[in-house]
């Protein structure tokens, strides 16, 4: 099941010309993680953080930028779980432009970007270790089967 957030495109994620500059989608792709946890898997950054004292690391990640993004469009991210191994996960994200609003920002939705991203779970010594049970049961409740995989 795709997790999902309407993001609109801000000053600050533009360049001069008014388009993404493209390391601001990696802090949306970061933020769309950060949320995922705690909105879908209810493991908020700040338990895994400071209670545990373990962290969620990207160790991969790959990203084809397939269209620009302007200042005030409105962008929809989705994230899907794809692979879940014994300490890691794959996550693949998406993001489209929204339909236009009454201000005539948007598109009809053209694919913005795809990427895939691998996280670690690891322990205080900074090594991998296997996701906690708790976790684990809920990433295969929203695991899919792999489908519509869009790799470039």
């Amino acid at each position: 099941m795709s997790y999902g957030r309407d993001i609109r495109i801000e000053f600050n994620h533009c360049d001069p010309a008014g388009i993404v500059f493209f390391p601001r989608y990696f802090e949306m792709i970061n933020s769309m993680t950060e949320n995922f946890f705690r909105d879908r898997l209810d493991y908020p950054f700040e338990r895994i953080v400071m209670d545990e004292r373990q962290s969620v690391p990207t160790v991969h990640l790959e990203i084809d930028f397939r269209a620009p993004s302007r200042l005030g469009e409105l962008v929809r991210f989705t994230l899907d779980v794809v692979r879940l191994g014994r300490s890691s996960v794959d996550l693949r994200h998406r993001a489209l432009g929204m339909p236009k609003d009454a201000a005539g920002n948007g598109d009809t939705g053209t694919v913005r970007l795809q990427a895939h991203q691998r996280l670690v779970w690891v322990d205080k010594a900074g090594r991998a270790t296997p996701w906690p049970d708790e976790l684990r049961h809920r990433f295969e409740r929203d695991l899919t089967t792999g489908e519509n995989d869009e790799r470039a």
